[in-house]
């Protein structure tokens, strides 16, 4: 009996100690294996990002996980430390690795002939004959100079409230703002001539619509200019200067 229990004793201890054993070198196996992969940490998304999702948020979103080099794209990103100021140019899903090429420049999200709104503006469109854009020559990205020009109702009276250099004078120009960003023009195509045979240019026909970049309080008196009054459009240089000419009436031109 005592013979009996003694070999089922060693029996279930050579099975223990042949487990730890096994499991010891399926460990080993699997270190050495992992080894030869040569592993590496990249960031792997853990909850869903949307596209244009600055990367200053994107930390609660993304966990450090070591994986087989060989799964690993060349471009896989290991921090974003280095992509300050980069969004994500598409939705980024759980269980995908961040990649390089996922993040871009906020500029490279635009609207094709479009430019992004600087922080703090809004876009307003305006809708002017092409004489009053310069023929048409604007692009998104351009800087024009917004002149009013307006013509008083004879309603207006003596009384209106008008400057001193309104006075005896019911129509004036101004130049109300200076270095206005465009961000998009939509225009009809030109006319084709009629004459094949013509070597002059086509001219733009129809209207064109300009969008502007300009904080409220400005947008606001552009529409003003729009409702009751006629807007121009000088286009700019880096070089254009504002000598801030006022308020140009007959007399002023007469001077």
């Amino acid at each position: 009996m005592k013979i009996r229990l003694l070999g089922g004793l060693a029996a279930l201890l050579l099975a223990i100690v042949g487990s730890v054993l096994m499991f010891n070198y399926a460990q080993a196996a699997d270190n050495r294996a992992q080894q030869g992969l040569q592993p590496v940490e990249v960031l792997v998304v853990q909850k869903a990002v949307t596209a244009g999702t600055p990367v200053s948020q994107l930390s609660e979103s993304l966990k450090l996980t070591t994986l087989p080099r060989t799964a690993v794209p060349a471009d896989a990103v290991k921090s974003i430390s280095e992509f300050s100021g980069k969004v994500t140019a598409v939705a980024l899903q759980p269980g995908e690795q961040l990649l390089e090429a996922r993040l871009v420049d906020p500029n490279a999200l635009a609207t094709p002939g479009t430019v992004p709104v600087p922080a703090g503006m809004e876009e307003i469109s305006v809708l002017l004959e092409p004489q009053r854009v310069i023929g048409g020559r604007l692009a998104a990205g351009d800087t024009v100079g917004v002149y009013i020009s307006y013509k008083l109702d004879e309603k207006a009276g003596a009384d209106a409230p008008v400057s001193n250099d309104l006075k005896g004078f019911k129509e004036f120009t101004q130049k109300s703002f200076h270095k206005v960003l465009v961000t998009s023009v939509q225009q009809a195509p030109p006319e084709a001539s009629k004459d094949s045979t013509s070597t002059s240019p086509a001219l733009p026909s129809g209207s064109v619509y300009v969008t502007l970049a300009r904080e409220d309080a400005d947008a606001s008196e552009i529409i003003f200019g729009a409702e009751f009054g006629k807007i121009w459009l000088s286009k700019e240089t880096e070089e254009s200067k504002d000598s801030k000419p006022g308020l140009v009436t007959l007399g002023k031109v007469f001077q």
